[in-house]
């Protein structure tokens, strides 16, 4: 498969791919699309910005097309890759398609996506849990959905959908074809897809477990306490935009609100946010009206934004495997892209799950290394390809057994000394429980 124009597809589908300026298709488009028009279950992996959407969604658009029976359902792990992928069905279906739509996706009005699914939609994009929802209260059938897509199986997973992922499953009927593409391959995904699908051709371009070799990156040893001034730095001598990943919620809005303050143009993204504020943020960051986005790992898979130039992990992800698809939302579609990865001690166990993915023999060897006893109770510190370090301690106070947040480590209490069921004269720390004791010994005594 040279190109879209060899695989005969229907008229309407084939000027849709004209006006969207598809001409060469991607490896993972090359080996996926004629498999799928042939009816094959797939199970497809490849790395992010590679194509996989298009690679399901024109023969879905093609079956729809060209059968006027049957519909087809498609499940992706987050609101954002879900509108994504429904503007990119919209667009192969073309302006005047009389198929009818539905994104039934968390966030949204109920009674809302009640009206969608009345009107007998053949194309359901959504998030499991509302799909879920929906399946239980009898507003959505599935009976006639013989072409089901599984996008970024692995997040789904790892987000726990797996019970609503069988849920629906059992409402389908078993005969049905089921396409299935993630950016990694873990071994529930193989047990899923033993159970759910039948002789799934098996597709792989690239390697999964690594970084795209056009993004350049650095990584920067630095103290928790300095990570803020040390991105103002970065963001001053790069150019073009930055999507920043960080922990939490709260601490998206934090930064947001801590670089405008600072005269850098940004916004949040998280999943606190109501759908109409998400899908406003993400229009204004595609028409650069802002030049940061500051984002938890909701905006790690899936979203296309061409314009990325740079990824700064702020802080490390929980699961080694985002790291990747972090990586992903820059360097799309061949672009050259940075990244840069702040790792603080208290990262060090996270940095090295991710050392460990990306180069599990390098990693190995490196621990091995650093298995030798620190001196003076310090901690070892390997070094990186960089390294920006302050003097002071995360807290900036010497730490006396405290953590960041204050709290003790390993049981200690506050004042760096050991916890005891005892004080140190060896009596019980509750004196109303020692004179009961004395009490009993004297009430002996007298009888």
């Amino acid at each position: 498969m040279k190109n879209f124009e060899d695989l005969g597809l229907s008229p309407a589908l084939a000027k849709s791919l004209v006006h969207m300026k598809y001409t060469k298709p991607t490896p993972i488009q090359a080996r996926a699309i004629p498999l799928a028009l042939d009816g094959h279950d797939i199970m497809g992996t490849a790395q992010t910005g590679t194509g996989k959407t298009a690679a399901f969604a024109i023969p879905l658009v093609e079956k729809l097309l060209t059968d006027p029976r049957g519909s087809a359902l498609v499940l992706t792990p987050t609101r954002e890759l879900g509108k994504q992928i429904m503007d990119i069905m919209q667009q192969l279906l073309g302006p005047k398609s009389s198929i009818k739509t539905a994104f039934i996706i968390g966030g949204e009005s109920m009674g809302k996506q009640v009206n969608q699914l009345r009107a007998r939609p053949r194309l359901i994009v959504g998030t499991p849990g509302r799909i879920n929802d929906h399946l239980e209260r009898g507003n959505m059938m599935l009976h006639d959905t013989h072409f089901l897509v599984l996008d970024e199986t692995d997040r789904m997973l790892d987000m726990g959908f797996t019970v609503q992922l069988e849920r629906i499953f059992k409402y389908m009927p078993d005969k049905r074809q089921t396409l299935m593409f993630s950016a990694t391959l873990p071994k529930n995904i193989l047990k899923m897809s033993e159970k759910y699908m039948h002789n799934p051709q098996r597709i792989a371009v690239g390697e999964t477990n690594v970084v795209a070799r056009n993004i350049q990156q650095d990584v920067i040893r630095i103290e928790q306490n300095n990570k803020y001034p040390a991105l103002l730095e970065q963001l001053e001598n790069r150019s073009g935009s930055v999507i920043v990943f960080v922990k939490t919620k709260h601490g998206a809005d934090r930064m947001a609100r801590n670089l405008r303050r600072d005269g850098v143009q940004s916004d949040a993204l998280h999943g606190d946010l109501r759908q109409n504020k998400r899908d406003r943020v993400m229009q204004n960051f595609r028409k650069q009206t802002f030049r940061v986005l500051i984002a938890t790992d909701i905006a790690a898979r899936g979203l296309d934004v061409p314009h990325i130039e740079h990824v700064v992990n702020y802080d490390l992800p929980q699961v080694a495997e985002d790291f990747i698809h972090r990586m992903g939302r820059t360097a799309r579609a061949g672009a050259e892209g940075s990244a840069i990865s702040f790792v603080s001690d208290q990262d060090s166990r996270k940095w090295h799950a991710i050392e460990r993915l990306l180069n599990p023999d390098a990693a190995n060897d490196r621990g091995h290394q650093n298995k030798r006893r620190p001196q003076n109770g310090k901690k070892g510190k390997p070094s990186r390809h960089k390294s920006s370090r302050g003097n002071k301690p995360h807290n900036g106070k010497a730490q006396n057994g405290k953590s960041q947040d204050g709290k003790p480590h390993n049981g200690k209490p506050h004042n760096g000394k050991p916890q005891s069921d005892k004080p140190r004269n060896g009596k019980p720390q509750n004196n109303k429980q020692g004179n009961k004791k004395r009490f009993h010994r004297n009430k002996k005594k007298a009888a």
